[in-house]
Parts: structure tokens; C-alpha cells; sequence
């Protein structure tokens, strides 16, 4: 097969390529040696995976329907192609999912002795408990909404769950409709009171119908779930105020656009068209469920106290280079004078090493000034605990806090407007550009200078996902790097342009021009010129969706280089194609953290003639070379390289949880050795030091 430059036939749909992401989540829920919770919990993510992927990129592509917009994806597909791609593809995976649930978890947990029941399977113990518990908790927040000429189809919310009722009066015969909302501050799924039987949450409330519309006769009562355009249509050149604006749009998001509408399969046809009618919605945005709609909310019967039905997840270790003999945090300042640290989580603890880092800034009275970039962060933050202590106490305190991360921006509102009653320098980001690098940096005064400490990291600042997803940090006292981040910090809190850096790689500035030059640097050098080590690249990221990057790869393979990908999700680009990529390998780790980390490594450093590795927060998307602050740190430690290697070689040695793709196809790595990387990665981070000491 031969393809020539802008030939669509070089690219895989970004779109179809997230959906086959999501169905290797949901191949975990299926795999018979995990735990039935964890499969419960998986099928949850896939749900809430696909709810965000509704949300987002299925609403642009409506938007470009209904908008005329005639542009084609890289791959040649107009927008309503790839709609109509996503609907089969979508109908499948659903299909799968419900089928799991029913067919697979639901026996596997009755085995264990959780039982999934419908409302007239409970015993007369069970039904006055929860007529109690309907009484008590429940009754009093209902609101059944009547549609009638007086009285117009009601708003509904974004991923609300509701019932749809079609009830008649017996003295008239006339036939009405209604709905009802349930409650979001309830489980998807109730509990008994000896914690062995579940009932999703629809059916108690339809087994008390009886209640809600006295005197008439219920015909039919069936759930159903929207789901609206949620991305922020946010035009920041006219926003006074970022932070006022984005509580505008996020309060909006609730009632975008209509984009799904989920029903169960047994729901009556006058129901759907009554329901299509009044939403505006075609046969093409309906989704027919056999199982519970909203998978969502297995996360409720995830949280049962059952560790047996669960992983057995080894506890994350302390970073050894921080910890003192006695087992107790070290000096970090007097550790990193020594030279570099670097630490893996969720193998190595977040809490003691970089919250234990800021904590130890804003307690030490040398330190002047703390500056950090807070993209998403959890509610309970250490973190930010600790910078308002720092600023109370009368250090100088800048948190850069996005306000636009996806879905975390009233979380992210919340924690801004508590740093500023704090004193902290609030600054929330650049107009037209996300800021997604993870930096920090502590200014410490030492004799007659102040020396900055920095952090580089790959993963958000946040205790509760760092337990789940996988991301390097990097902590380091070097002067080079400590300027890179001052300028970065320059550019970002205040006006500045053409930075130069010495180890970072910074977008939108310079990041993909630096990325190509190490690409190219990897193929053999011209004739007439000194011939460089066997090109060898590896990178691992989250997405690799940009043709001109992709591109680079095609040219580089052809030219004889040696290319591994690690791609967690979203892969545009075809491996082992005759004449294109046939020296490039391409392979996904899906298993119990979420790979997180994108390390960009290059056996000649881009001509340099020897191995040069770049980590950071930048996957290889558009959006992250040009239209997000991004920034890789080069590591050009010995110690710390051996140690990223030692990473790399261990995922590219995974059979357990790899997949592999071969031109456009997925499948699962073959299981010959059964070796699982996560559980290698702990047993490894248990030994390792990843100190880089200079003395």
C-alpha cells in the first residue's frame, strides 16, 4: 500500500479511535480474573467515559452538522459520517456493556453474595425497609411534573435520571403524561439494610408511584437520561472577569444542546416519540439499554465494604531518596542540593513526596516565595492547605489555577476564591490557552542568594487521582531548570515572548518545532556527514492524534528507525503498514491505574549522539502543541535515565495488559510470560533510589 502525504488513508479516526480506547476498558469488566467489584467499577468508567465523549466530541460534530461546516477530518470523513460511525460503533459497545452487567457481574456478585434484585423479588423485611427508608429520605425531595397544555415539557438536565409516566384518570379515561427527576443526591443504587441486596433506585421510587399521583391509574413507567453539549463556549476576549465568566457557562452547560437520549429497550413506542418530539432529537441520537441506564453509578456498589471482591493492590512506598533511616520525611531541600529525585506514582507516595514538598516550603522560614500551576486538584487538598498557611504566614504565594479544565472548573472556582481570601496571587491562566503544565517552584533564601527548588511533573497536582493514574515527577535544584520555570512563570503571570529555554520544552512556543528537530535527528545522517548509532525512538503518552507529528513518525520508520509507542488512548497513526510505518510498534496499557505519563525518549538526542529523554504534561494532540501551555523537562541524568528505561522496557515487556495495534486493529498482546507491569512497577519502586547525586 502506498500513501502519499495528506492521503487520508494514512490516519485512523481520532473519534473511532477513543471509542476502541473505551472498549478496552470495558474488556477489563469482562476478563473473569477480575475481581467482581473491580468489574462492576470498570463497567462504571466506561460509562462515564463515554458520557464525557457525548458531552464533548459528539456535540462538536453536531455543532459542525447543524453549522454547515463542510472541513473534513485528517482521515477524509465529513462530520455527519463520523456521527453516523459513532452511533453503529456506540449501539455495539452498549450492547456489550449491558450484557456484561446482566449476564456476567450481576451472577459473579450474587456468587459473593451481593444480589442485584428487582423491587418484587425483595422479601416483606426487605420492602419495609425501604418503605421506611422511602418515607424518611426520599418522599418529600419528589417532584412529579405534569405536561399539559398548562403545563410545558419541563428542562432537563444534563445526565439527569428520570422517569417518564404515563398515567390515566379512571373517571374520564383521559391519558396524561409525566416526569419525574430522581433525586442526584441519592445512589444509583440502594442497599439493604444487611448490606446483601441492591435495587437500583427507579424502582423503589416506581413501587411508590401510588403516592406521587393519587387516584390515578399508572399505565406505564419507563427511565430515561439526556445527555446535552456540556464544552464551554466561552469567548474570553470579551470576558472581564475569567472567573465570573466561567461560572456563567458552567451553569449553561446544564441545558446545552440535546446530543443522546438513553431508554430502555422495553420502553413504549408513543413514549419514545413523545419524548423525541419534545427534546428535538432524530432516531440517530436515541440509545435503547437492556440493562440499567447510567453504568455510572456502580461506582455506589463499588463503594460496599467488600476488600475481598476487590484488587489486592500493594500500598504505595515512601520515595527512599526522602526518607530518613528512622522512616521519617528528610531534609527535601538539603536532598535535592545533593542533585535530581525522581519519583513514579501511584508506586511511590504523592503524600510524602510532593505535598510533603510544598509542606516543608511553607513551614520553612527561609522560603520566600512558592509558585505552582493547579490544573486539577482535589477537594481535600493538602496542597492547598499548605499554600494558604505559606501566604498567611507572609510568604509570597502565586497559584496559577485553570479555570477551563474540563469539568473541574466549579471545583477549580471554589479552591480559587478560597486561596484569594488567603492572600495567594490568584492568576487564572492566559486568554485563548489552557494551562495544563504541572510545575513548581520555591524560592529559598540561602546565604546572600536565593535558590529556586522545582518540580516538573507529569501528572495534576491531586492527592485522590495520584492513588489511580500513573505520572512521574521530576524534583530538582538545577540552576538551568530553575530559570526555565522563573521565565515560565514570567510568561504565564505577567507579559513576556521568545523565551528561550535550556531544559524545558515549552508549548505553544517552541514544543513541536523541538519535537520534530529530535525526530529527525534520529534518521541517518546525510551522505558526506559523520553516521550517527542506530535512530531508536520510544514515546508514551495518552493520545497521539497530530499529522505532522504522525507524519515525521511515517518518515523516520521509512528512513530505517526504530519506533515503540506506548498509547493509551487515542491513536491516529497505522503501525506495520507496508512502505509507511513498518518499523513502527504501537501498544496500549489498559489495566487497574490509568496510564498518565508521556515520556518522549530519543537514543541520539536528536543528532547529539546520545540518549536524550523529555517528560512532562504534553500528549501529541493539536490542542497540546498549540493551543495549551505544555512543558517537558529534558532529563539528562545517567541514574535517572536507567531508571525511565528500566519503566519502559518493563511496559514493553507487559502481556497481562497490553494490547497491540497492527494497522487499524486492536487486539490483546498474546499471554506467553504473564507479566502484569503495574504489579512489577511496585515491586520495582520498593528497591529503587533515583537520586542523582552530584557530590
Amino acid at each position: 500500500m502506498h500513501h502519499v502525504d495528506g492521503d487520508p488513508g494514512r490516519y485512523i479516526n481520532r473519534e473511532l479511535s477513543w471509542l476502541e480506547f473505551d472498549e478496552r476498558v470495558l474488556a477489563i469488566a469482562t476478563d473473569p480474573e477480575t475481581p467482581p467489584l473491580e468489574r462492576a467499577k470498570f463497567l462504571a468508567i466506561f460509562s462515564q467515559n463515554l458520557d464525557e465523549f457525548y458531552q464533548v466530541r459528539v456535540a462538536g460534530l453536531l455543532d459542525q452538522v447543524a453549522a454547515g461546516v463542510t472541513e473534513l477530518s485528517p482521515d477524509g470523513l465529513t462530520a455527519s459520517q463520523q456521527v453516523s460511525l459513532i452511533s453503529r460503533q456506540v449501539a455495539i459497545l452498549t450492547r456489550r456493556a449491558n450484557g456484561i452487567f446482566l449476564n456476567e457481574v450481576v451472577p459473579s456478585l450474587a456468587d459473593a453474595g451481593v444480589r442485584f434484585c428487582q423491587w418484587d423479588e425483595l422479601d416483606d423485611t426487605d420492602q419495609k425497609f425501604f418503605r421506611a427508608e422511602f418515607d424518611r429520605r426520599i418522599f418529600a425531595i419528589l417532584t412529579p411534573l405534569a405536561v399539559d397544555p398548562g403545563h410545558p415539557f419541563p428542562d432537563i438536565s444534563n445526565l439527569s435520571l428520570n422517569l417518564a409516566i404515563r398515567v390515566h384518570d379512571p373517571e374520564d379515561g383521559e391519558q396524561r403524561f409525566a416526569r419525574l427527576k430522581l433525586p442526584p443526591s441519592l445512589p444509583r443504587f440502594l442497599v439493604t439494610e444487611d448490606r446483601q441486596r441492591l435495587v437500583p433506585l427507579e424502582q423503589l421510587i416506581s413501587a411508590h408511584l401510588d403516592r406521587l399521583f393519587n387516584g390515578m391509574v399508572v399505565d406505564e413507567h419507563q427511565t430515561f437520561r439526556l445527555t446535552r453539549n456540556a464544552d464551554l463556549d466561552l469567548e474570553e476576549e470579551d470576558a472581564d472577569d475569567l472567573l465570573e465568566a466561567v461560572e456563567v457557562e458552567v451553569r449553561r452547560r446544564r441545558f446545552g444542546n440535546p446530543v443522546r437520549l438513553e431508554v430502555p429497550a422495553t420502553m413504549s413506542d408513543q413514549m419514545v416519540d413523545l419524548l423525541q418530539r419534545e427534546l428535538e432529537m432524530d432516531d440517530e441520537q436515541v440509545h435503547f439499554h437492556d440493562g440499567p441506564i447510567d453504568l455510572s453509578g456502580l461506582w455506589s456498589v463499588y463503594a460496599l465494604d467488600r476488600p475481598d471482591l476487590k484488587f489486592q493492590t500493594p500500598l504505595p512506598v515512601d520515595a527512599r531518596a526522602f526518607t530518613n533511616s528512622n522512616g521519617l520525611p528528610a531534609d527535601f531541600f538539603s536532598v535535592l542540593r545533593r542533585g535530581d529525585v525522581l519519583v513514579q506514582h501511584p508506586y511511590e507516595s504523592f503524600t510524602t513526596s510532593v505535598e510533603e514538598f510544598i509542606h516543608q516550603a511553607a513551614n520553612d522560614r527561609h522560603v520566600q516565595a512558592i509558585k505552582v500551576t493547579l490544573y486539577r486538584t482535589s477537594g481535600d487538598s493538602a496542597i492547598v492547605a499548605s499554600l494558604i498557611r505559606a501566604a498567611e504566614s507572609g510568604k509570597q504565594v502565586v497559584a496559577l489555577v485553570e479555570l477551563k479544565a474540563r469539568f473541574d472548573e466549579e471545583n477549580n472556582i471554589e479552591w480559587a476564591r478560597h486561596l484569594e481570601r488567603a492572600g495567594v496571587h490568584v492568576v487564572y491562566g492566559l486568554v485563548g490557552l489552557k494551562t495544563h503544565t504541572k510545575i513548581v517552584m520555591v524560592a529559598r533564601a540561602e546565604g546572600d542568594a536565593v535558590r529556586a527548588y522545582c518540580h516538573v511533573g507529569t501528572g495534576n497536582y491531586n492527592a485522590r487521582t495520584a492513588r489511580l493514574y500513573e505520572d512521574f515527577g521530576v524534583f530538582t535544584a538545577a540552576n538551568d531548570v530553575a530559570i526555565d520555570v522563573q521565565n515560565l512563570f514570567n510568561f504565564l503571570t505577567g507579559y513576556s515572548r521568545d523565551v528561550s529555554y535550556h531544559r524545558l520544552l515549552v508549548a505553544p512556543d517552541h514544543m513541536r518545532a523541538d519535537l520534530v528537530d529530535l525526530i529527525r535527528g534520529e534518521r541517518p545522517a546525510p551522505v558526506g556527514h559523520t553516521p550517527r548509532g542506530d535512530g531508536r525512538i520510544v514515546m508514551k503518552m495518552n493520545s497521539l492524534v497530530d499529522p505532522e507529528l504522525i507524519d515525521e513518525l511515517y518518515a523516520a520508520s521509512q528512513d530505517g528507525v526504530d519506533i515503540d509507542l506506548i498509547v493509551r488512548g487515542i491513536c491516529c497513526l497505522r503501525p506495520g503498514v507496508p512502505g509507511l510505518s513498518e518499523n513502527i510498534r504501537v501498544r496500549s496499557i489498559v489495566g487497574r491505574y490509568l496510564e498518565h505519563s508521556r515520556l518522549y525518549r530519543f537514543a541520539n538526542g536528536g543528532g547529539h549522539e546520545s540518549p536524550s529523554l523529555h517528560l512532562g504534561s504534553a500528549d501529541l494532540m493539536p490542542r497540546n502543541l498549540d493551543r495549551r501551555v505544555e512543558a517537558l523537562i529534558t532529563i539528562d541524568s545517567p541514574v535517572l535515565l536507567e531508571r525511565i528505561d528500566e519503566v519502559i522496557a518493563t511496559q514493553l515487556a507487559d502481556d497481562r495488559l497490553a494490547w497491540r495495534l497492527t494497522d487499524s486493529t486492536w487486539r490483546k498482546a498474546p499471554n506467553v510470560a504473564g507479566r502484569e507491569s503495574q504489579l512489577e512497577l511496585h515491586e520495582m519502586a520498593r528497591t529503587w533510589t533515583s537520586h542523582a547525586r552530584t557530590t
